[in-house]
């Protein structure tokens, strides 16, 4: 109410406001706010200079805006598979798809865990890579003491209504880098070289010009008025979530259901989703739970399709699924699926109601794709058809979101 009473509703001081209490929670140089973690991604691979002819390892499990970024560049998104039982992106498979025309890396902390940084790190040094860490689900996660965000990568958070803070549209990308700071706040709006809050200040009015162009990706005031009130109570309630998590292990015990990996020693998962896969061999369907979770008035979604069997993707570099040894024409390396390997997708179970070119893969032991390489609450898979080859992108299913409050709601 503050900003809209001040009649400053656009960019402006609540906006640098919240910029510097996200920096100082991340533990972070430099934070800009931005329309959404998407704009972030997509900002910080044209900052990096990122473009045609490069390449980018993307997760194959992930919301597809991370490899939408990457097209938005000019690059070429390479898909690489991700860990049984974390969902994480393999970063054994992500250094055997290196070739000369990769550039950067875009690992997920997917539903709040944090991906291995250390191992993150070391990859990037050997190679001399670019890393921009995909946190959309991932602010307050922690790797070894230190907050996802403070490895000296560029690192993307979302606030969207879903994230375990909100400010209803809205993201932020954090660096160490003053200069990759100031461009991607000229790039936000428009190229300009001072924004209206600069232009139209008590100090007089003040000319801009346009030293690039840019895009509207700019985080208004009274978004950030949002966040700035919910930030200080993440913590609480991420520790809030732990114990509904723990719950819902409880609860769901002995069913015919894989519940999420515990977090990994000397980390914190920030909670952002919970997710099961649902045994082969249930009595339910993953169609038949969702209709059934839907009849009980607990809205449900499928989260998420693997990148690789969304029609752009799969269509426009004819991937039909299966794991391709290059980006750059190469003939496709199949191999064998498990009995249990089928595409599907991960189904989020919401509120009750009121690749690239390429797909490269590490098999694990016995030379089989893991069933597991997608999750969330995830329903049972059908067969594959008989002789298929194909990664495994099984879905998931997340229980009932939990309030801000630290209730399920």
């Amino acid at each position: 109410m503050d900003s809209l009473r001040s009649g400053w509703v656009g960019t402006g001081p609540k906006v640098q406001r919240f910029e510097g209490m996200i920096r100082d929670y991340v533990g972070a140089g430099e934070c800009r706010c931005v329309s959404s973690c998407t704009a972030a991604l997509i900002l910080a691979l044209r900052v990096l200079g990122i473009g045609q002819g490069d390449e980018v390892l993307v997760p194959a499990m992930t919301f597809v805006a991370s490899a939408n970024a990457v097209e938005h560049a000019g690059a070429t998104p390479v898909l690489v598979d991700a860990v049984p039982g974390t969902d994480l992106i393999d970063l054994d498979a992500a250094e055997a798809a290196i070739t000369s025309r990769t550039r950067a890396i875009i690992p997920v902390h997917l539903a709040g865990r944090p991906v291995e940084m250390d191992r993150l790190n070391a990859l990037r040094d050997r190679h001399g890579l670019l890393v921009v860490e995909d946190a959309a689900h991932a602010i307050g996660a922690e790797w070894r003491g230190r907050r996802v965000g403070a490895f000296g990568n560029v690192a993307a958070f979302s606030f969207y209504v879903t994230k375990n803070i909100s400010t209803i549209e809205g993201g932020a990308l954090v660096t160490e880098d003053v200069e990759v700071a100031a461009r991607v706040e000229r790039l936000a709006l428009h190229g300009l070289s001072v924004g209206a809050w600069q232009r139209f200040s008590d100090v007089g009015f003040r000319h801009y010009e346009v030293v690039e162009p840019g895009y509207k990706y700019n985080m208004t005031d009274v978004q950030a008025a949002i966040g700035l009130h919910q930030l200080p109570r993440l913590d609480g309630w991420i520790d809030r979530r732990a114990e509904l998590w723990d719950r819902y292990d409880e609860l769901l015990a002995g069913l015919p259901i894989r519940t999420p990996s515990p977090p990994e020693p000397g980390t914190r998962h920030a909670r952002h989703l919970y997710q099961v896969l649902v045994e082969a061999d249930a009595p339910l369907t993953r169609d038949q739970l969702l209709d059934g979770l839907t009849a009980r008035r607990i809205g449900t979604g499928v989260h998420y399709r693997g990148v690789h069997l969304h029609p752009f993707y799969r269509d426009t570099y004819g991937l039909v699924g299966r794991p391709a040894r290059s980006n750059a024409g190469a003939s496709r390396s199949r191999t064998k699926a498990s009995k249990s390997s089928c595409e599907s997708d991960r189904l989020m179970i919401r509120r009750p109601a009121s690749v690239g070119p390429a797909i490269r893969s590490r098999p694990p032991a016995g030379g089989l794709f893991s069933r597991s390489s997608a999750a969330s609450i995830a329903a049972s898979c059908s067969a594959p058809t008989p002789g298929a080859t194909d990664i495994t992108t099984t879905d998931m299913v997340v229980l009932p979101e939990f309030g801000k409050s630290g209730a399920a709601v």
